[in-house]
């Protein structure tokens, strides 16, 4: 696939966030504030919605049996599309019928869920197919950030819309939101499977999902990164909730100095995305490390941000660099992320055809299950601090100090997985007895 497929898929991935996102704040602002339900609401639908991408892996088997991706991905995202707009007429209705409307909700954030689960997953194994082994860091950077950028552009543009806010409003900009995403995506989708080049699952893969996800977690590496992609995403949700508190608390910071600073730590995110795209590439004679070196290092280095928090906290004081040293966590966050999705890529092929899917929708629910669980954790591990401890500011700095211990173990584990090597191996002209192609060995080694 040349840049230009990439950039095409990339753009699939940005109308997805762009729905995504208004269901995952848009929605939950309005329900906490013009409509004053608890927080408890919002969270537990937006739980729901993660809750559902355990079926990732059944989605990903439907595309490896069927062998095309995009019918999944083109059905995936009408889903989406289609809870989007069910979840904003749900808000909507519960200004009038809260049972309805919240009744209404949970079918919508279901199938927000459910679109996610199948667009999500083959969109990934597509590009884990069709992408160059040495590319699949950079090609993963470029989608992420058309993600990250349709997140915003929709946040703001939608924002702009819905004052004054209306429930008519909501419903009329939501609607729209999903339709242009969705036309955005089956354009972007038309003809990037050439018939000559989708064949279905070769004899011998499962035919049987259960059979196939069995095979899947029997292999110890795919199992190694299930478990550590579970850790890892724990570690990095678990702070989201609580790092504005801890800034307003220990280093007295306005609610809008609070908000930048979670605007410094996603662009800290952004750069390390990018910066990641370096992983396992070869540019003008320099190897720029593996993939398994990237991934170890940002775990690392997100564990020692981490502690900077609560080295700031105990010593620092009001002179701490507050700022970099959360734009720094963010570049670690963005690094290994970006890297581990590479890695996704690369091991998800290495099971062999007709398994990708399988693989790829294990990798996916461990990371949707680990994010959803790290928020509460973070909250409800904060709130047991607190009370065993009697200080706001110590139950933060306990909770990122367990955070960075995760992160250490994270790094532990992917230390211990194989993954086949990006770049290609010599010629065997070159070097007397040398494959012509890189057989699978861990990172790290000689390619």
């Amino acid at each position: 696939m040349s840049w230009l497929g990439v950039l095409r898929l990339a753009l699939v991935q940005m109308a997805l966030g762009a729905i995504v996102v208004l269901t995952t704040s848009t929605l939950n602002r309005v329900m906490a504030v013009e409509l004053l339900l608890p927080a408890l609401v919002p969270g537990l639908l937006v739980g729901l919605h993660h809750a559902v991408q355990l079926t990732r892996p059944r989605m990903g088997f439907g595309s490896d049996v069927g062998g095309r991706r995009t019918p999944w991905i083109a059905g995936g995202m009408a889903v989406l599309a289609l809870g989007g707009f069910l979840a904003a007429v749900a808000t909507a209705w519960m200004g009038s019928d809260r049972t309805a409307g919240l009744a209404l909700a949970v079918l919508g954030y279901a199938c927000v869920g459910a679109g996610v689960s199948a667009a999500g997953t083959s969109l990934l194994v597509l590009l884990a197919k069709q992408v160059a082994p040495d590319r699949r860091a950079a090609a993963a950077a470029v989608v992420w950030v058309m993600m990250i950028f349709g997140f915003a552009v929709t946040a703001g543009t939608a924002g702009r819309f819905l004052d004054p806010y209306t429930p008519e409003r909501l419903v009329l900009v939501s609607g729209t939101v999903s339709v242009v995403a969705l036309a955005l995506a089956l354009l972007a989708l038309w003809g990037v499977e050439r018939d000559g080049a989708v064949a279905a699952a070769p004899q011998g893969a499962p035919t049987r999902f259960l059979a196939a996800l069995a095979q899947a977690w029997g292999d110890a590496d795919a199992r190694r990164f299930t478990v550590f992609v579970f850790v890892s995403m724990v570690a990095y949700s678990t702070q989201d909730l609580i790092l504005e508190p801890f800034a307003g608390v220990r280093f007295g910071l306005t609610p809008g100095e609070t908000t930048s600073l979670s605007g410094i730590q996603h662009g800290g995110t952004l750069a390390g995305l990018l910066l990641g795209a370096l992983a396992g590439r070869r540019i003008g004679g320099i190897t720029f490390g593996s993939l398994r070196a990237w991934i170890v290092g940002g775990c690392l280095a997100s564990g020692l941000a981490l502690l900077g928090l609560v080295v700031g906290d105990r010593f620092g004081g009001p002179d701490w660099p507050l700022r970099a040293n959360v734009f720094l966590m963010g570049v670690a966050n963005g690094a290994f992320s970006i890297a581990a999705i590479g890695s996704m890529m690369a091991l998800a092929s290495a099971g062999g055809p007709g398994r990708e899917g399988v693989r790829m929708g294990l990798w996916g629910a461990s990371q949707a299950i680990g994010f959803a669980l790290g928020g509460v954790l973070g909250t409800a591990a904060a709130d047991l601090a607190r009370w065993l401890l009697g200080s706001q500011v110590e139950a933060y700095v306990s909770v990122f100090a367990v955070e960075a211990l995760a992160f250490v173990a994270a790094a532990l584990l992917a230390a211990r997985i194989a993954i086949p090597a990006l770049l290609p191996a010599r010629k065997a002209s070159d070097t007397q007895g040398a494959p012509a192609r890189a057989p699978a060995t861990p990172l790290g080694g000689s390619p």
